[in-house]
């Protein structure tokens, strides 16, 4: 592909999200803003080469190939396949969902917590995460975490950015968030209760830092009812730490 014609492909796959994860030929020409007979070309050629795949009734989604490549990323190669065993091993002590994720965005006001591990059961809490989807960080126990991790000069420029509520409980102002990562650093792990969903509460841990790897931590989030801090902040830190330990051993 030429430049153009890869800029317009990443156009096009920048058009799929959570929410939209097929779409037809009509919702991709409004969103990419480019000619249908141009658009049309681009896509045979897409699902052509694997990056994307026709679905029934005249609807496209992301294909193989992409899913094939990204498994070769070392957020996959190197941490996931290094973190699912700690993550079992987390999920058998509790019994409820365990998330990895590391800090990814190209700047502080437009980061996210990235979710690139989940270990559930059935009768873990339903959560709104899923492997590959991005969370905010002021309302995850994990995001709050990794923003522990974060030097004073980094927080500046995070908190140009307008923070939602994704509840009623969500911690938002400036003063409170900042108090809370404080705290984070001071016992080693982070919390939430109810900010990311109501009736669920998590409690996360950073790994530290991992030469050629992001910021990444690692999380249970479990039912308000099961909400154990005493309990649970044992088992995350040790997690994190056995996994930074094994990840400095491979690198």
């Amino acid at each position: 592909m030429s430049d153009g014609v890869l800029d317009r492909a990443l156009l096009v796959l920048g058009c799929f999200h959570e929410d939209a994860p097929d779409l037809t030929a009509a919702q991709l020409a409004e969103c990419t803003g480019l000619a249908v007979s141009t658009l049309h070309r681009l896509l045979a050629t897409m699902i052509e080469r694997g990056l994307l795949v026709r679905l029934p009734p005249h609807r496209y989604a992301v294909g193989a190939r992409l899913w094939e490549l990204g498994e070769l990323s070392p957020l996959s190669l190197r941490l996931r396949e290094t973190a699912l065993p700690h993550m079992m091993r987390l999920y058998e002590a509790t019994g409820e969902n365990v998330h990895l994720a590391v800090l990814d965005g190209p700047d502080p006001a437009s980061s996210d917590a990235l979710f690139v591990g989940r270990v559930t059961g059935r009768s873990s809490i339903p959560t709104v995460s899923r492997m590959g989807s991005r969370e905010p960080l002021h309302t995850t126990g994990v995001g709050k975490a990794l923003l522990s991790t974060r030097d004073d000069v980094w927080l500046e420029q995070y908190f140009h950015r307008k923070l939602e509520a994704e509840t009623t409980l969500s911690i938002t102002a400036e003063a409170a968030l900042r108090a809370d990562i404080e705290l984070a650093r001071v016992r080693g792990f982070a919390t939430t209760r109810e900010e990311m969903t109501l009736g669920n509460v998590s409690v996360a841990a950073a790994l530290g830092r991992v030469d050629d790897l992001p910021p990444v931590a690692i999380g249970v989030v479990v039912r308000l009812q099961r909400a154990d801090e005493r309990r649970l902040a044992p088992l995350v830190i040790q997690a994190a730490k056995d996994l930074r330990d094994e990840l400095s051993i491979t690198q």
